[in-house]
């Protein structure tokens, strides 16, 4: 299943059923999981630790050195889940440090020329588009959607099943189940089909999340004082508090709130 054509260090280890394509690259210090597959002129770098039945087409480079001046040649790290799709010519950078590292989740499809930066992390069954740039140190949660181009600036946290409308750029944190759209980025409403669909919320789940969103962003207010009303206006439950509990976590600093500039 690996073909003449193809280099495979000695030192990479490969599970059962691996197929490695003509000119693929696969680099020591790798481990692949079962049933993947390498495509032609794919590389798969120094540090990569890849689950079981991926697959990686033409072009892509998965473990890239770190695009960043802080590191210093440290062995680090780039870990792939399981069933992660990545297309042509995707580059995938590893850590900066031994500890941490790059991470993609379970069943992420990333599409192709999209960049993921060092240390990023990319939770499972995220969708990221064409040509999308994520810059170091940021986290994408489950079930978010990147359409193409959209860029995510460093340290960014990304909410689970929020979506990225195309050539969206965002330097401040995206709450979870919200649409983000435009350039500057402006709130586009709730994402109630990926929320229904694949998060499996109800009807009420998703009223609540647009209730709690129209206090964030269409009642002229500070996001402090919208969590308060929030509090006030809708009773306690999963996915108010989990709006609450994101928002708090990242210093009330949020994208597409006007009363605060990045």
């Amino acid at each position: 299943m690996i073909s003449q054509l193809a280099y495979v260090d000695p030192a990479a280890k490969l599970g059962q059923n691996v197929k490695v394509h003509p000119f693929a690259f696969i680099d020591a210090n790798v481990e692949i999981g079962d049933n993947c597959e390498i495509m032609p002129y794919a590389s798969i770098m120094h540090g990569t630790r890849m689950g079981n039945d991926c697959k990686v087409y033409q072009g892509a480079i998965v473990g890239a050195d770190p695009q960043d001046f802080r590191w210093k040649g440290t062995e680090t790290f780039c870990y792939i889940g399981n069933e992660v799709v990545i297309r042509e010519h995707v580059i995938i950078n590893r850590g900066i440090y031994s500890q941490g590292g790059t991470r993609i989740g379970n069943k992420c499809f990333i599409m192709a020329e999209a960049h993921i930066g060092h240390d990023t992390i990319v939770e499972g069954r995220n969708v990221i588009g064409n040509g999308a740039m994520v810059a170091g140190d940021a986290v994408i949660g489950e079930g978010s959607i990147l359409s193409s181009n959209a860029i995510v600036n460093e340290k960014v946290h990304v909410g689970q099943f929020a979506v990225l409308k195309g050539g969206t750029r965002v330097s401040s944190n995206v709450p979870p189940f919200v649409i983000i759209a435009h350039n500057p980025a402006t709130y586009y409403g709730v994402n109630s089909t990926v929320m229904h669909k694949v998060g499996n919320y109800s009807d009420e789940d998703i009223d609540i999340a647009a209730k709690a969103y129209r206090h964030i962003y269409q009642c002229s207010t500070t996001v402090f004082n919208a969590l308060k009303r929030i509090e006030a206006d809708i009773e306690p439950g999963a996915v108010r508090d989990e709006i609450l509990e994101f928002i708090r976590n990242n210093n009330l600093k949020i994208v597409a709130d006007k009363f605060f500039e990045d």
